[in-house]
């Protein structure tokens, strides 16, 4: 066998911002490509924005028009958490969407004894949603104190790359029963959609048209159009006329009743629900899904700024944004969404896959999302796309956050034994705990942890069922405790250290500045 010579080994060095991106953070495509483009990130946002309304609805009492009136408002939230974290939070092009995290506190309340025996449906639904919303405004000051008062930031200097890479990882692979698992649902349409995509956003993503490879930036709008067409000629022909209820549910576009049941014009306001309620039990129990949220916003504002081709974001920073998702918690909780906010994976997957990370365009998504969010009709049009559809696009952008996460490991020594076995138990643990959890749920209608004290089985409970807390609790235990000394360069925080400060690197200022001057007034600490 030849020798291989020195300079003939192919090697990759550590790069702080991801290559290939044809548009970074502030660089900004043509005004018709972003709006565009803004478009495309609106619809995404709605497969979140329409599934979690659609399950929870149902279980408060909730009738159709219960069910659209949510939809519109959570849009419309997300819209300005959208507006307000891109202008003054981390800067980052991230939207902030509805998140899952907030799922059993949640359940929790809507089946508390009190609530239950309500009998009348309309009644039961507007006193779940008025607990809810009063425990997402008590809970919302976890995020805000831990934000603005710097202690979040604080505490990030525990985190290194290493300790990073299976947090960032799990916010993708930790949605993994979103994929897959729902894309079963209906394979005639799934399948058929996660080839597509893959294929159009791959593959011929160097076809150009007029010098714009119109498919892999509008990969997603043309396939998902294409996908839905298909759909519709199944449904309108009969195809599903005679399959169980289940697949029709999953199958049909016509069964979302969504377009039938949305006004034509309705602004969401404050308190429309009526005045919130406030349950100390409700208040604890919701502070563990706001502590989780926390966790894996933080893990998908280290996958954004790679994501968008710019430098770690300083604690300060990162503080900051998460004092904003504060705020966006507590407009949760004003508005009544039903549910809290985090940072929208799938979203942070599409600046990947069109490789476009500009902040302008992720704002102009946030204004289609409080648009169509006050013009019903239209917005429960898109909204009325099938979830399986979206499905099939998560297989891919939740995992190209997860590959984010796993491009960490280029800062640390993976010949070190202690890096491997810290990877590797913390991923593990980060996926295996949260399965057993839901798991054991499913089959005994209730988790592992089951006490006289609610709060405290929801605390529990929502902790060890999210992937990416989990893998935090673990990953930064283990690497600030076991064999520490001497071990900086291999766990990366001889790279990381320069980004910690807003001063540590002069690329920070060009991202992350606060617009309008207003770093004179909020300097950075």
């Amino acid at each position: 066998m030849a020798e291989v010579k020195p300079e003939e080994i192919i090697t990759h060095p550590p790069m702080d911002q991801l290559q290939g991106f044809e548009y970074c953070i502030d660089s900004n495509p043509s005004w018709g490509e972003a709006i565009a483009l803004g478009f495309q990130h609106y619809v995404l946002a709605l497969g979140t924005a329409v599934m979690i309304p659609t399950f929870l609805v149902p279980l408060m009492g909730g009738s159709d028009d219960d069910k659209v009136r949510v939809v519109q408002t959570l849009l419309f939230v997300t819209g300005i958490n959208t507006l307000i974290q891109t202008l003054f939070g981390t800067r980052l092009p991230t939207v902030i969407g509805g998140s899952y995290a907030f799922m059993v506190p949640i359940i929790s309340i809507i089946h508390d004894s009190s609530l239950t025996q309500i009998t009348d449906d309309h009644q039961r639904f507007l006193q779940t949603m008025r607990a809810i919303q009063g425990a997402l405004i008590v809970s919302s000051c976890i995020q805000i104190i831990l934000g603005y008062s710097q202690l979040w930031g604080i505490c990030s200097r525990f985190f290194s790359p290493l300790g990073m890479v299976p947090v960032v990882s799990l916010v993708g692979f930790g949605l993994f029963d979103r994929g897959f698992p729902v894309v079963g649902r209906c394979v005639e349409i799934g399948v058929p959609m996660l080839i597509l995509f893959v294929a159009s956003s791959q593959y011929l993503k160097h076809l150009h048209v007029r010098g714009l490879p119109i498919l892999e930036r509008f990969s997603l709008l043309i396939t998902i159009t294409i996908i839905w067409v298909y759909a519709h000629l199944l449904t309108v022909s009969g195809a599903y006329k005679h399959h169980p209820e289940r697949t029709q549910v999953n199958c049909r576009t016509d069964r979302a009743n969504l377009i039938s049941s949305a006004p034509w014009i309705k602004i969401p306001y404050p308190l429309q629900w009526g005045a919130p309620t406030f349950d100390a039990g409700h208040s604890f129990g919701m502070m563990a899904a706001v502590f989780a949220s926390l966790i894996e916003s933080t893990g998908a504002y280290k996958a954004a700024a790679r994501l968008a081709s710019a430098t770690p974001p300083p604690a300060h920073v990162l503080s900051r944004g998460i004092g904003w998702q504060g705020i966006g918690i507590l407009l949760d909780g004003l508005f009544g969404t039903v549910t809290g906010s985090t940072v929208s994976v799938e979203n942070l997957g599409l600046l990947g896959s069109t490789r476009v990370g500009s902040r302008r365009v992720i704002q102009i998504s946030a204004g289609f999302m409080i648009f169509f969010s006050i013009m019903g009709k239209f917005g429960a049009l898109f909204a009325s796309i099938p979830f399986v559809i979206f499905a099939a696009v998560y297989c891919v952008l939740f995992g190209i956050v997860a590959a984010v996460g796993l491009s960490l490991l280029q800062f640390t020594n993976m010949n070190s034994m202690r890096n491997l076995f810290i990877t590797g138990v913390s991923i593990f643990l980060g996926l295996s705990v949260p399965q057993y959890f839901f798991k054991y749920t499913s089959s005994a209608q209730r988790g592992p942890a089951h006490t006289n004290a609610e709060w405290f089985n929801d605390y529990i409970n929502t902790i060890f069922s999210s992937p990416p807390t989990v893998a935090l609790i673990v990953a930064v235990f283990l690497d600030n405790t076991l064999d520490v000394s001497g071990t900086a360069g291999d766990r990366g925080m001889a790279w990381w250290a320069r980004f910690r400060k807003f001063q540590g690197d002069s690329r920070n200022e060009e991202f992350y500045t606060l617009p309008f001057n207003l770093n004179r007034f909020f300097p950075p600490s």
